[in-house]
């Protein structure tokens, strides 16, 4: 959001109140209006906002502007409507109930066809007295939680799959700033998969305030540990690796934890040993937000954040790439280092990390 707002800061005052945040936009087209509004569907630590009419705290006012919202509740083709009152200044002469009264009474006078309906409105007309009259309809959540960057940094291990943007869209929603790293094996993995993880943070990155993209060739790791790891252990051992390249990346960007998708025995490499084993080579914490969730609801949210489609198209990660078909279900943690020390694997992880590609997301 800020971003958007910072090239019509000249057309917007906000104004901050105890519960409320005001934007006041000052000349702004119908086009700039929507991008705000949908900058606001995705701004963390704000439950919901409207567009919202301000008028003279005066009875004739508020009573107006609630039959323009009447008006405004009929072309939406709605018949229902009920008055919701909160009056924060005392002063005003009328009490909550009664301009409820008033204000219903105004609009179903104004147009015959609406109905009072207390109990299940098609839409509800809001009133609040404060240092002026708030008169607004039509409410649209936005995510909730916290403010992005009130949490500190993570680092999220971002594949190209269905469940690690949403990680960290929930983690987002708990105050954290997402940056996000990536591993590939180009050729054997595809220049659109790598597109495909690109577009993912963009998404992922509209509710994060922007988000970092770092892109690492694993391509030399993942080969090594081919050629000479035991084949039963290839995936849990590639993921080790990340793992370790991953907080490496984290301490030189003073991220505070690493991020993943990962859910409990949903694979075979997430089952409570495998994920022993793929964590013991980092000392930061891996915070997996997605551990009890079922893919059900994993896919249910991915759909609601807008990554879903982007997720499915079927381009390879290296995650998939060279899997055993029969992969170790339940490593011994101290097999798999004995395994991982023996690839010698360092030197490779510098190099990839030597040469990373960086994509900024700008939000």
């Amino acid at each position: 959001m800020q971003s958007i707002f910072s090239k019509i800061n000249n057309k917007i005052k906000i104004k901050t109140t105890q519960g409320r945040y005001y934007l006041k936009l000052a000349d702004c087209d119908e086009t700039t209006a929507l991008k705000i509004e949908d900058a606001l569907c995705r701004l963390t630590g704000i439950s919901g906002w409207a567009r919202t009419v301000c008028c003279e705290k005066t009875i004739d006012a508020v009573i107006e502007c609630c039959a323009e919202e009447g008006n405004k509740i009929l072309k939406r083709g709605n018949k229902t409507f009920k008055i919701d009152a909160r009056r924060t200044d005392k002063s005003f002469p009328l009490s909550s109930y009664e301009i409820c009264c008033l204000a219903g009474n105004a609009v179903t006078n104004a147009f015959s066809d609406l109905k009072v309906d207390i109990h299940n409105p098609h839409d509800i007309i809001h009133v609040e007295i404060r240092e002026k009259a708030f008169i607004y309809c039509g409410t649209e959540k936005a995510p909730g939680g916290l403010p992005v960057g009130t949490a500190g940094r993570g680092l999220l291990l971002l594949s190209g799959g269905i469940d690690s943007p949403v990680a960290g869209f929930l983690l987002a929603c708990r105050g954290m700033s997402i940056d996000a790293i990536h591993f590939h094996s180009y050729p054997y993995t595809s220049l659109e998969a790598k597109e495909k993880v690109i577009r993912l943070s963009q998404i992922t990155g509209s509710y994060c305030m922007g988000i970092k993209l770092y892109i690492l060739n694993f391509t030399k790791v993942q080969m090594k540990i081919k050629e000479k790891a035991p084949y039963p252990w290839t995936t849990v051992l590639l993921r080790m690796a990340m793992m370790e390249a991953a907080e490496k990346a984290a301490f030189k960007i003073k991220s505070k934890c690493l991020i993943t998708g990962e859910s409990l025995s949903q694979v075979a490499s997430q089952t409570i040993e495998n994920l022993n084993c793929t964590q013991s080579r980092v000392k930061l914490p891996v915070l997996r937000p997605l551990i009890g969730f079922d893919k059900h609801s994993i896919i249910k949210e991915a759909v609601r954040i807008g990554t879903y489609d982007i997720s499915i198209q079927p381009y390879e990660d290296c995650c998939t790439l060279f899997s055993p078909p029969h992969p170790i279900l339940h490593g011994n943690v101290k097999e798999a280092n004995e395994i991982y020390e023996s690839l010698e694997l360092t030197e490779l992880i510098d190099e990839a990390l030597s040469n990373y590609e960086l994509v900024k997301n700008s939000f």
